[in-house]
């Protein structure tokens, strides 16, 4: 439940101030913490003594102390010498780890709960129950960020965005898989959209002063049960997803924002084959030159306006006319009726969602 880096820590400051040596064992005598290799030879005392009905006992000049984890013996520690002295410094000492080890496992409880509440593998009585003995809320306002960085696959990311919210902080900060990391995020009751972009903000800027790389946050909306966390969850997975494939100049992306996106990302394969099938009959987006695919994309950033994109190209406005033309012949849509254009621009998104499905394959 307790890392070996937190036992040695806690007992050699304990040592500092106490000026006596410490070990800390499992029940198997198996040493977890030290700050002194002359105790290491205690290993047949630690067992003999944890399978004993004592709490506390003298054996060959150290102090053995039990730490139970509810009502099973969980570690043994051992405080070097004997006396009043001695014993008291090794209660005090066992009555920390005590106290860690509680504090421990309500965090590994909490862990474990918020995990299971977004993956929704929580029946709704359960939800409410373990909540309330978590001493969690259940009627506030929350969102979820899901946090992806070019480091993710280092498990560091996550102690570092944990240090970044804090212990006392009302959110959550954990991970369901080695890609991502999760921030189930507190809100206040005038919270919202606003916030959260700030929030995003300053996560991003963090994570760069740490040294993480291509830093790509995204986040579903608001809920204000704690039950349809789960929801904002999903949201936050679909708008990552999303980002990547139609926004991907974009560093922070919202659900609400994604539009079209949202839909085109739920269509199956099959279909999307059919429809650029009927579009292009049966050619590729790749055969469309470099010239025509910036023509294209310029003629959509302009709001179909001819004059301007001619501008923005530094073409002649025939010279454009030409390669409207040239692309109507080719496909039978011409980009300067609406209506085309909408069935172009979506078939060009459907492109994109398409390739990038097939890039997951590999």
């Amino acid at each position: 439940m307790i890392s070996n880096q937190i036992l040695q820590n806690t007992i050699e400051g304990l040592k500092a101030i106490t000026r006596v040596d410490f070990c800390v064992m499992d029940v198997d005598g198996k040493e977890a913490a030290s700050t002194t290799p002359s105790m290491s030879g205690c290993e047949s005392e630690t067992v003999e003594f944890a399978r004993s009905p004592a709490d506390s006992q003298e054996i060959r000049g150290y102090q053995y102390f039990k730490i139970y984890d509810e009502q099973q013996p969980e570690y043994v520690l051992i405080a070097s010498g004997i006396g009043e002295d001695v014993y008291m410094v090794g209660k005090m000492a066992a009555f920390q780890i005590q106290n860690l080890l509680v504090a421990y496992k309500e965090r590994f409880d909490k862990d474990n709960f918020i995990k299971n509440l977004l993956l929704d593998n929580l029946l709704l009585v359960d939800i409410y129950s373990r909540a309330k003995k978590l001493h969690i809320q259940t009627d506030v306002k929350r969102a979820v960020l899901v946090i992806e960085t070019g480091n993710s696959r280092d498990s560091n990311v996550l102690e570092v965005m944990r240090s970044f919210c804090g212990s006392n902080s009302k959110d959550f900060v954990t991970a369901v898989d080695e890609n991502n990391v999760i921030v189930v995020k507190d809100l206040s009751e005038g919270d919202g959209a606003k916030e959260i972009e700030k929030s995003a903000d300053s996560i991003e800027a963090f994570l760069l002063k740490e040294g993480m790389t291509q830093v790509h946050i995204a986040y579903g909306t608001v809920v204000r049960e704690i039950k349809e966390v789960s929801r904002s969850y999903k949201e936050a997975k679909m708008a990552m997803d999303v980002g990547k494939i139609f926004f991907d100049e974009r560093n922070i992306i919202a659900y609400s924002e994604l539009g079209i996106g949202r839909l085109i990302y739920q269509l199956p394969i099959p279909l999307c084959k059919m429809f650029i099938k009927e579009i292009f009959g049966g050619r590729g987006l790749d055969e469309f030159d470099e010239e025509t695919l910036t023509t294209i994309n310029k003629f959509f950033e302009n709001s179909l306006n001819v004059s301007e994109t001619s501008r923005q190209l530094f073409i002649h406005r025939n010279t454009l006319v030409y390669r409207l033309d040239k692309l109507q012949k080719s496909t039978g849509l011409d980009l300067r009726i609406f209506e085309d254009a909408i069935t172009f621009r979506i078939a060009l998104m459907v492109v994109k969602y398409m390739n990038y499905m097939e890039s997951l394959d590999y």
